[in-house]
């Protein structure tokens, strides 16, 4: 069988094969306990996140933007008021997410061991954001020697996947991407006629959000746990 025709197995990194959201969520409350000196109104996180959004085509996905945008949050809410001290607090905050210790996911380090080692699948890694971040945070885990590729992209839609597919000559047919997030790494590559396995995590950024209904319309797998991808890939696969 050629390569093309080989079953690719590629994984979300943030969320999917360790926790990443719960820092941001972390920074956020730091950001309102440094605002509270200074803005006695509601909705702080929204504009934090309407203020992330509109970074987003200048800084990209990840923790630099989102330290970014929290320093502008923070000038902007104060009306200039905060000082040295409390944008270095900031920066370090955002050093912390960026540094923080990899722990693995339950299950991950055995599921991914046994897909390669076991069973001799192809395995990528797909994940979006800073560059030397991600990068990171891969040497870091402890399991990027199990992965054959690692694509870390700038934005995780349908045109960035079929450029992946066209680049590493793989038939949609025989990909399947796993990941927590339906708009990044579920919903783009049904549309693209492959495989997605949906595992959701305990909590997920607004902009990762898509509605029910636009979930119905297509169609993909979902797990609660990553220990049954193995079962679910060796059913599916064999039917291929």
């Amino acid at each position: 069988m050629s390569d093309s025709l080989q079953p690719i197995i590629a994984f979300d990194a943030d969320d999917t094969l360790w926790p990443n959201e719960d820092y941001f969520r972390d920074g956020e409350k730091q950001l309102i306990a440094l605002l509270e000196p200074y803005y006695k109104g509601d909705n702080l996180l929204q504009h934090l996140y309407e203020q992330e959004i509109r970074n987003l085509h200048i800084f990209g996905y990840g923790a630099k933007g989102f330290t970014l945008s929290m320093i502008e949050s923070l000038i902007e809410l104060s009306e200039g008021k905060v000082t040295g001290a409390d944008i270095q607090r900031v920066i370090d905050i955002g050093k912390s997410i960026m540094t923080y210790k990899i722990e693995l996911l339950p299950g991950v380090k055995e599921t991914v061991e046994t897909l390669r080692n076991d069973f001799g699948y192809k395995l990528m890694i797909i994940t979006k954001g800073d560059l030397f971040d991600q990068e990171s945070k891969i040497a870091r885990s402890g399991i990027a020697d199990l992965f054959d590729i690692v694509e870390i992209v700038s934005e995780k839609d349908d045109a960035t996947y079929q450029k992946l597919l066209i680049k590493h000559q793989i038939d949609p047919q025989f990909f399947w991407m796993i990941g927590n997030s339906l708009k990044s790494d579920v919903l783009p590559i049904a549309r693209l006629g492959g495989h997605a396995v949906h595992i959701p995590y305990k909590s997920t950024w607004a902009h990762e959000t898509v509605t029910a209904e636009h979930a119905a319309e297509h169609n993909y797998f979902e797990l609660t746990d990553i220990s049954g991808l193995p079962i679910l890939l060796e059913r599916e696969i064999q039917g291929l």
